[in-house]
């Protein structure tokens, strides 16, 4: 499955490294590259303390490195099964950036926010397909935190529904 990951700070990163973890195929984009490096090496610190702490071994850590690439155009989150937006808790940037994804990427994918506190419905209104979009909202630090909230707006279909659920139990989150 293909993740992509729209901002790279601390709980973009956690959900990258959930879903990597679980066999994924992720893509973390970020507009600053800094904000990208310092998200790989950050990664590369949490798994080396997985490592020591003999919770995974070496290889493990390289399978999910290898599963994360950092990209910094939205062009390339085209071929997207699920997109989770994990950036500044605005409505009128996060409805421009679902605005934008939706001309990107496939009419199947689904268009998911990690938003806690802003309307999902007010989100979905700003898509030509409201009914793909939904909540996936992770709790920090998202690689430990066992809870998802999956939000459905009053538009999203049951199968958008059902389909985000089934990635959550599959990431081994409940």
């Amino acid at each position: 499955m293909n993740i992509s990951i729209i901002g790279s700070g601390t709980m973009g990163s956690g959900i990258a490294q959930v879903a990597a973890t679980s066999g994924c195929a992720v893509k973390l984009f970020d507009l600053n590259q800094d904000a990208l490096t310092k998200s790989k090496n950050a990664l590369e610190v949490s798994l080396s303390k997985l490592v020591e702490k003999e919770k995974i071994d070496v290889a493990e850590k390289s399978r999910i490195q290898n599963n994360i690439s950092y990209v910094n155009t939205l062009n390339e989150l085209s071929d997207s099964d699920l997109v989770i937006e994990a950036i500044v808790e605005n409505l009128e940037v996060k409805r421009k950036v679902f605005s934008e994804l939706e001309m990107l990427v496939s009419e199947k994918t689904i268009l998911a926010s990690n938003t806690s506190s802003l309307s999902i419905a007010s989100i979905a209104a700003s898509c030509q397909k409201p009914e793909r979009v939904i909540g996936i909202h992770f709790f920090n630090p998202a690689p430990l935190m066992q809870l998802v909230e999956v939000i459905p707006a009053v538009q999203t279909s049951e199968e958008v529904l059902q389909q985000s659920v089934k990635i959550i139990s599959d990431w081994r989150k409940v």
